[in-house]
């Protein structure tokens, strides 16, 4: 199989990473990329081929789409006339395969894929829609390269993207903004910013290692650790009291909606 990567970015680059750690052979990867310091810098990193130009990357079987959501109309624009059997693989935020099959000129073999920032140390989750265009060679392909970066999870229906994107593509960022409130905590009680970064870290870490590998829901763990009348009761009485589960579940509607909201204006073009 043979990659062209269009963008070498930062997702691009941490898929490059997980394939080359995955023993894929790096000469089967091209990269187009206008940037000269860049295609400098994936040379030396991932001994990778580097082009800026398209014609560099029309032998490819697989070209993902790793541009901001904004650049993918005028990409699909200039991709139409090197198209024969490609799949084309978008990992561009919020656009809709639909549109993309339409800005290619109703070409069919296309895959929509929401990863997250994990992806950057092969720890991520990439949510994976298939038009209906796509073989299952093509599947494994794609399976192929997403895996590379974290797991992988196939669904049926487009519709469940935006939440997608608001749950996993967003859900870091809930994650570090509560690692922040708990090492502000630490501080305020006492701690080091140092002591509380490090406990901080370690504890999300931790506790979210327990949750993949123990058998128990968790809601089981949290009761686990939630004794009568201890400390932890106390904390989570006063996370109730001020309705913060309510308020982590607004949020991420707020997320899910902006991504239809996006959807909606890009796919305009």
């Amino acid at each position: 199989m043979k990659i062209g990567f269009i963008g070498g970015g930062n997702m691009a680059r941490a898929m490059i990473g997980g394939l080359k750690q995955h023993a894929f052979e790096m000469h089967n990867i091209t990269v187009l990329e206008s940037d000269a310091q860049k295609r400098a810098d994936l040379t030396l990193d991932f001994n990778v081929q580097v082009t800026d130009t398209y014609a560099g990357i029309a032998h490819a079987d697989v070209l993902v789409l790793a541009v901001k959501p904004q650049q993918l109309k005028v990409v699909c624009d200039t991709l139409n006339p090197i198209l024969q059997n490609q799949l084309i693989v978008s990992i561009a935020a919020g656009i809709r395969s639909e549109d993309i099959i339409r800005w290619l000129n109703d070409y069919q073999s296309v895959v929509r894929v929401m990863p997250n920032t994990p992806a950057q140390i092969q720890a991520g989750i990439s949510v994976m829609y298939a038009s209906q265009g796509v073989t299952q060679l093509q599947r494994e392909q794609s399976t192929q390269i997403l895996s590379a970066v974290g797991k992988v999870l196939w669904i049926a229906e487009e519709s469940k993207m935006d939440a997608v994107t608001a749950i996993s593509g967003s859900g870091p960022a809930y994650v570090f903004y509560l690692i922040e409130a708990l090492q502000e905590a630490g501080i305020k009680l006492g701690l080091t910013a140092e002591e509380a970064c490090l406990l901080a870290l370690e504890t999300f870490s931790g506790a979210s290692q327990l949750a993949v590998l123990s058998q128990d829901s968790v809601q089981q763990l949290r009761a686990q650790v939630t004794s009568k009348g201890g400390t932890t009761e106390q904390g989570i009485l006063a996370l109730q009291a001020a309705n913060v589960k309510e308020v982590i579940c607004n949020a991420t509607l707020a997320a899910a909606n902006q991504s239809k909201v996006l959807g909606d204006q890009l796919g305009k073009q």
